[in-house]
């Protein structure tokens, strides 16, 4: 071998891999915790849809569904500030515990018999609670444990994609076979076996400050007030356009679309196909997210969030089969699609997110989008039981319908969205700050 020859291999050997291997320990460690809550968490909305509403009604769910959803919106920015401060492991690990007695109070709840509906809305804030507590991490744990954030917010998709296929369905089969309690039971477990994988992981000393265990979360920090944590983390929020904007229309989606859509959805659709049809129909909307989560890890578009505005336009025919009383087939299908249609929109907004935002604020600034996001859901959820004086489920979702699309226009007509690009490959390993 010449010299030239040997020197171009050492060359060669020294290039880190176009494709770093995504199946390390700390990566399978977070995929198992996520893939067994996820399951968990599918079972919950047939759950409630079907065990509370046949107990307290439309309102009785959308009112439960409600205070969980405002919980977590009063609380997650707390959750994203003790994220980046003490590790968001601990965070997660802390807040799986805890709803693992939420969920267990109320399995023993459903087991005696009809539980009270103070009963039922206490535990929906303890649980929301925690849920804010564990969150802003979902989002600032992926760059640390995988070297791709986008294949690994493809695959993550994928396994929420197969929980909502596997979950609703499971969820329909035990209520009418064994009642409401052993769906609780089954998500406490699943809490409690994702506490114990993300107990697990351990980060490499290379990638923890010199003054902090090994087992401790590289972005962790802590010093400083309260305050001026949350001050920094609204700053970093604000100063990218294209996520305040896209936030902002997400909040009408709240209260317009995702809010109202399952205590409407489960009422009409189970009136007209039974109660079974409804868990079926989420099965499917499980199967259109699989598929969807199988093309993000192919398609990788230069301008991910206009790509994945697109994709959402097609989210519009959930709304509207329901509203125009699809016969099954039609309304399988139009769950397939709008699963497809959220996966991809899911994993380009997770990836753009975690790619253009220093790692020492990501959970906060996650916390932020979070509690925007999703304060627009408890609003739809609560109003949806009172909109129905006002208007049939059917006309609600039409409305619903048209929101859809109305946000999609305001998507593609906003710049910063449109022309948002994929961060660079140097980046794809960890993420960067932009901001636009």
């Amino acid at each position: 071998m010449t010299t030239a020859q040997s020197q171009t291999r050492q060359a060669r050997a020294r290039i880190p891999s176009a494709r770093p291997p995504l199946w390390d320990r700390r990566f399978t460690l977070y995929f198992t915790a996520r893939a067994v809550s996820l399951v968990g968490d599918a079972m919950m909305p047939v759950a409630a849809a079907l065990a509370v509403g046949a107990l307290y009604g439309i309102s009785g769910v959308g009112a439960v569904l409600g205070v969980w959803t405002g919980t977590v919106v009063v609380l997650v920015l707390f959750g994203g500030v003790l994220a980046d401060r003490i590790g968001a492991r601990r965070m997660m690990v802390g807040a799986d515990l805890a709803r693992v007695l939420t969920q267990g109070v109320l399995a023993a709840a459903f087991f005696a018999g009809a539980p009270p509906f103070w009963l039922l809305v206490t535990m929906a804030a303890l649980a929301g609670a925690a849920t804010a507590m564990f969150q802003p991490g979902v989002n600032g744990m992926v760059p640390l444990v995988a070297r791709e954030p986008h294949r690994a917010n493809a695959t993550l998709k994928v396994a929420d994609a197969l929980a909502q296929l596997l979950g609703p369905a499971l969820a329909g089969l035990l209520i009418a076979l064994t009642g409401a309690g052993t769906v609780y039971a089954i998500d406490g477990g699943t809490f409690l076996l994702s506490a114990l994988c993300l107990s697990l992981i351990r980060f490499a000393p290379a990638d923890t400050p010199a003054d902090a265990p090994t087992d401790a979360d590289p972005a962790a920090h802590s010093g400083g007030s309260l305050r001026r944590d949350l001050r920094q983390g609204w700053q970093e929020f604000r100063a990218r356009t294209w996520m305040w904007a896209v936030i902002l229309i997400w909040m009408g989606y709240g209260v317009l679309l995702f809010g109202p859509l399952v205590p409407l959805s489960s009422a009409l659709v189970g009136a007209r196909l039974g109660p079974n049809a409804y868990g079926l129909a989420v099965s499917f909307l499980g199967v259109g997210t699989v598929l969807g989560g199988l093309l993000a890890l192919r398609v990788r578009p230069a301008r991910p969030l206009a790509a994945g505005t697109a994709a959402m336009a097609l989210y519009t025919v959930l709304p509207l089969c329901v509203a125009l009383g699809a016969n099954l087939p039609v309304l399988l299908a139009c769950h397939v699609l709008g699963g497809g249609a959220w996966a991809f929109w899911s994993v380009m907004w997770a990836t753009s997110v975690q790619t253009h935002t220093p790692p020492a604020v990501l959970n906060r600034v996650t916390a932020y989008e979070l509690a925007g996001s999703v304060s627009g859901i408890a609003l739809g959820q609560i109003l949806a039981g009172p909109a129905t004086a006002l208007a049939s489920p059917a006309r609600l979702l039409l409305v619903s319908a048209g929101a859809c699309l109305a946000g999609c226009v305001a998507l593609f007509a906003t710049p910063a969205i449109r022309g948002l690009r994929r961060a660079a490959p140097a980046e794809d390993g960890g993420p960067v700050s932009h901001r636009r």
